[in-house]
This record gives structure tokens, sequence and C-alpha cells, in this order.
């Protein structure tokens, strides 16, 4: 069993509290991402798991063995890092067995692992070289292929692509993804700051904010249903637009009006105890476009066109010179800069968060 059980987890340094109480059960082959702002304690969290950092209070099971006081070397764990950590002098076949060299594993059972390792992430034709011989890219594969032969039950990912290129991140995550596909049994957390990371390799995605988990979903889940105003916006890319509204109801038909004027149905379970109060209507760049009558939910000035040839940015004035209105639209609408515009989006596409920013649940098919 690789199940990894967290209860009421914390952490603190000294008089700062990096993780204050968290609760999260990972299933035995499932891939986790845990996302989140700078300093959210996403990194803390993993190494808590490695056991690189000591247990403030709170419970952490492995495998079903409660392991807070267990040596990271005697968890069943095998973490990679941002940086590679290869031994220069020494050729990637050597730096994927040196770990069981110094277990004392055969020789015959070393060959088979790298062997085994190596044809997985596509290594075996670079196992003569030394690192300096490879790319960033088959570098940090070579730093998976060594945790990949110690057999770990969990393997822990701290950020492992940020120190490589656009084109390399892209085809690393290729080969993290067979990986985990070739290792079904096998538990992966990982952690990044990388939304299509996240959202292409996880199985579920854990969203931390100051220390606490927001929300655990799948990653159509959060993109759809937002807990609250946080995960909104953090998740997606431009993220969500937002903008204060009213809550209204007609004829048992939830509606909200926001600032511009504009009143629209929502389908959202809003309780009758929240019409007449304050609220946020969100809508994603994406959701929106150019309104072609009076039904604006936002207007205002074009701020800024990015034509990026399939799609195009529109930014609007909102109001705010710090949160424009972003609308992703298809790369063929003809747009200038300083013209009043008005966007739409169909209603299935509104988000209601209430006045604390949790988000009302979307009403039932």
């Amino acid at each position: 069993m690789a199940a990894v059980e967290l209860t009421d987890l914390k952490k603190s340094f000294g008089a700062v509290h990096v993780i204050k109480g968290v609760d999260l059960d990972i299933q035995q082959g499932e891939f986790v991402v845990f996302v989140g702002p700078s300093g959210c304690g996403k990194s803390t969290l993993l190494r808590l798991i490695a056991g690189l950092e000591d247990i403030s209070s709170g419970e952490l099971k492995i495998g079903g063995d409660v392991v807070n006081d267990v040596p990271p070397s005697k968890r069943g764990i095998a973490m990679v890092f941002q940086s590679y950590a290869l031994y220069p002098h020494m050729t990637v076949y050597n730096n994927m067995a040196f770990g069981m060299k110094l277990a004392r594993a055969s020789k015959d059972e070393i060959e088979k692992r790298v062997r085994s390792a190596a044809e997985i992430l596509q290594l075996t034709p670079l196992l003569s070289r030394l690192p300096r011989q490879l790319s960033g890219g088959q570098r940090q594969r070579v730093a998976i292929g060594r945790a990949i032969v110690r057999d770990p039950k969990v393997f822990l990912f701290d950020e492992p692509l940020s120190n490589l290129d656009a084109a390399l991140r892209v085809a690393t995550r290729i080969q993290i993804a067979k990986l985990s596909e070739s290792m079904p049994d096998t538990t992966m957390v990982y952690v990044t700051h990388d939304q299509v990371e996240a959202m292409t390799l996880a199985d579920r995605i854990v969203v931390l904010n100051a220390g606490l988990v927001e929300q655990v979903g799948s990653p159509m889940e959060l993109y759809h249903q937002p807990a609250n105003l946080f995960v909104a916006r953090f998740i997606g890319s431009p993220a969500m637009n937002i903008a204060p509204c009213m809550i209204e109801g007609a004829n048992g038909q939830a509606r909200v009006k926001v600032e511009t004027g504009a009143s629209v149905p929502v389908p959202a379970d809003i309780p009758a105890s929240a019409v007449g109060h304050k609220g946020t209507l969100g809508v994603r760049p994406e959701d929106l476009r150019v309104a072609t009558d009076g039904d604006a939910i936002f207007r205002g000035k074009t701020l800024l066109v990015e034509n990026l040839g399939e799609v195009a940015l529109i930014y609007i004035d909102s109001g705010d010179e710090n949160e424009p209105i972003i609308a992703k639209v298809d790369g063929s609408v003809d747009m200038e800069r300083d013209v009043v515009v008005g966007l739409t989006a169909a209603p299935e596409h509104f988000h209601v968060f209430d006045e604390n920013g949790r988000a009302f649940p979307r009403q039932r098919a």
C-alpha cells in the first residue's frame, strides 16, 4: 500500500505558522498536484511528507503506518528536486545506480533496474554520457531515473521543471505523464506553480493558500466548480473576471445585477436569505463574447488588444486600473484600442459568490 494520509498536519517555524492544519487522503496510485501562490506552504508540505522537515503536530501515514518520527530513508519515498544534483564525474548509468550501490544491491539487480528506468525515460542511448553532455531536460530525466531505481512507494516532485525552458518543460512533462502511466501503483505527489502542469498531469489538485487547503478536486472540477473566489481566480489563465453585484430574485429565478446595470439570470442555488445582499459575479475570459445588442454584462473602453493568432485577448477598462476585464475571443475578431465595447456570456457560464467569497452551488441539471 502506498496511500498517504495527512491528519490535522501543522508546521511552525518559531512563531510563524506555515502549515495550519491540513487534512488530506491520497490514494495509492494517485497523481496529486499541490498548487498555490508563493509562500502558501506547498513545498513545506511536501518536505513534511518526505521527512525533510519535522512535523509540529498532527499525524502522517504512508501505507497505513504512522511515519512522523521515521527518517526519510525509511519512508519508502523518493524525491526529485528543482536542481538535478547529478555527480558531474559519473556517467548517467552510474548516477542512476549510485544509490543502489550504497545499499549494496547486487550487480544483476542494479543492471535490471537501471536498464528498466532508462527504457521508460528514453535514456538508454545516453547511459555512457556525462551530465555535461546532456541537455537540461535530459539531466532532469536522469534525476527522475535515479529515483525510479529505488522502487519507492511514493514519488515526490518539488517543481522539477521550473529550471527548464518552455520547450523542454513540455517534453519532460510528457515523460512524467508516461512515467505515471507505466507505474500505476506508485503514488505521486507533485508541487508546481505552473497551472498547465497541474491541469495536464493531476488526477486531483490541492489548492493551498496561507497554509490551508482551499479546495481539492479534479482539474475540471476546480475549473468549472470553484469553491470560492480564491480558487476561481487562481485556476485558469487569464484569471476569471469578477465584478461586484447585487443578488436578486425574480419569479423563482436567481438573478444578479452588476454595477453596469445589467441584470442577468444565473445557474446557482441561491437561498432566499441571500437576496438583497451584495456578492460577486465571475465569468471566465474564454466564456465572454462581444455583445451585439444591449445585453452587455461588462462595458468599457478597450485598453489593449493582443492578437495571438488563433485567439485574441481584449482588455476592457473596468473602472479599476489594476483589474481590467479580459475577454479571450476568436483571433479573427477585428477590434481596436480606445473604443467602447460590451461583453456578455451565456448564463450557464456565470459563477456567483456570496459576500464572504464562497461560491453558491450550481443548479443540478
